[in-house]
């Protein structure tokens, strides 16, 4: 089990503290980050939060996937580990490869 958790169909309304609020009544909540597009900045609907302990990533999945926050249902889970990048970012002042 991991303490950070995926959550989707946050309302747009939902702020920040929103978010913590509901996810508190699990445990300690660690971090947030509410996810925006890169190139536009608008929201997508979907976060993470990152819990203080498994126990409380666990009490929150079980609690509140599916629970009510303002005017949207919404999807609680386990979030997966970040993919390694295909393409990692370049070093500034090197040139890329030749083929």
């Amino acid at each position: 089990m991991t303490k950070d958790l995926y959550v989707r169909n946050i309302s747009p309304q939902a702020t920040e503290e929103d978010v913590r609020k509901l996810f508190s009544v699990a445990g300690k909540v660690s971090f947030i980050h509410l996810v925006t597009e890169a190139g536009s900045g608008a929201w997508t609907g979907r976060g993470y939060v990152k819990m203080a302990s498994e126990a409380a990533a666990k009490e929150a999945i079980n609690i509140l996937d599916g629970a009510r926050l303002i005017d949207r249902v919404i999807a609680v889970c386990a979030a997966r580990p970040q993919k390694p990048a295909k393409n990692p970012p370049r070093t500034p002042g090197r040139k890329a490869p030749s083929r």
